[in-house]
């Protein structure tokens, strides 16, 4: 948010750009017990939450920025996605020429990222790398990759998250576009059956470069096969809870 603002301050444009044009939508009363939902949305940040009882469905997730890093001013000396940046190259530098060639796609970076807004239940045929056809010391990068978005939220939900992922390893992919060196401009998708991640350098839209940098990251994390915006945890809730109008609620 407060990069946006920046960006306002470069563009002189504070009627589409500010740290504080952003909205917070809440759905239903919250409840210990009955499902509701916020969301916040913004330019470069929308965040949806389904919540019921203990649970959480924290997805989609879109997150970005441009600039992602700022050198002077009042805010100088924040910089975003520098894990996600360092930890997807991390592990395709760490792969061999034949893993490589499992995990490589293409050399040029798509314009967005495929499950953008808009696209929701995208189907994405399987594509690159899988976990088990890495090494002890891969598998690792790979999982501290993992770790980067699914440990955004709080321990006790983040442990739910992260075993619910680690159960679907052995059907999770690693894609890769783009470059492998210190300083190239990269896309990676990492997909399995219940979480679907993308991470793309982009061209710039408020700057003016014509070609993708590292000042301009788009991010979005989806829960495949139907559990977006909670949507399969309210299809359980309502099949073992009658919430038939004028009765009490109960399970059925």
């Amino acid at each position: 948010m407060r990069l946006n603002e920046v960006i306002a301050g470069i563009t002189g444009r504070p009627e589409e750009y500010g740290e504080w044009l952003y909205w917070l939508s809440v759905f239903g009363t919250p409840s210990a017990t009955e499902p509701w939902g916020w969301q916040i949305d913004g330019h470069h940040l929308i965040v949806n939450c389904l919540v019921l009882g203990d649970q959480l469905v924290l997805t989609p997730m879109f997150m970005g920025s441009e600039p992602v890093d700022i050198d002077s001013g009042p805010h100088a000396g924040i910089r975003v996605f520098r894990a996600e940046e360092a930890n997807g190259l991390a592990l395709a530098r760490a792969l061999n020429a034949t893993q490589r060639a499992k995990t490589v796609l293409s050399t040029e970076l798509p314009g967005e990222v495929f499950a953008t807004a808009f696209r929701d239940n995208l189907e994405l045929q399987p594509a690159g790398i899988r976990y088990d056809e890495l090494s002890r010391g891969q598998q690792g990068l790979f999982r501290r990759l993992l770790d980067t978005y699914v440990g955004r939220i709080r321990p006790g939900h983040a442990q739910v998250r992260s075993d619910e992922v680690t159960r679907h390893l052995a059907e999770t992919r690693f894609a890769w576009i783009g470059g492998v060196e210190e300083h190239s401009v990269f896309y990676y998708r990492v997909h399995s059956p219940v979480i679907l991640i993308e991470f793309d350098h982009q061209r710039g839209v408020a700057l003016d470069n014509d070609a993708p940098s590292r000042q301009h990251v788009h991010t979005v994390i989806r829960t495949p096969n139907g559990n977006d915006y909670g949507k399969d945890l309210l299809r359980q809730h309502y099949q073992q809870v009658d919430h038939t109008p004028g009765r009490p609620h109960v399970r059925r």
